[in-house]
């Protein structure tokens, strides 16, 4: 089976109030070094064969972000198990 991992990210132009809310929470648990947060989700799409990146890119094209405010990345996981931190 292989992953394929897409990260959905507000551009950069776009306000992140999540984000701020976080960064602006940081000192109160002492964190002072973080100039700025960014908030964004990650998608696991798993294929039964080989990864087809052509058809995850249009899956996250259509379906999994939005063009006008999103960006998006997509990269293959070879294991599972290598994704555990």
């Amino acid at each position: 089976m292989a992953r394929v991992v897409v990260d959905v990210m507000l551009k950069p132009e776009i306000l992140d109030p999540q984000g701020q809310a976080v960064a602006n929470a940081l000192p109160r648990l002492g964190v002072t070094d973080v100039s700025s947060v960014r908030i964004g989700r990650r998608i696991e799409i798993d294929f039964a064969g080989e990864p087809d990146l052509d058809r995850a890119r249009e899956i996250a094209d259509k379906l999994l972000a939005n063009p006008v405010i999103e960006d998006f990345e997509i990269r293959v996981v070879e294991s599972a198990a290598a994704e555990v931190v």
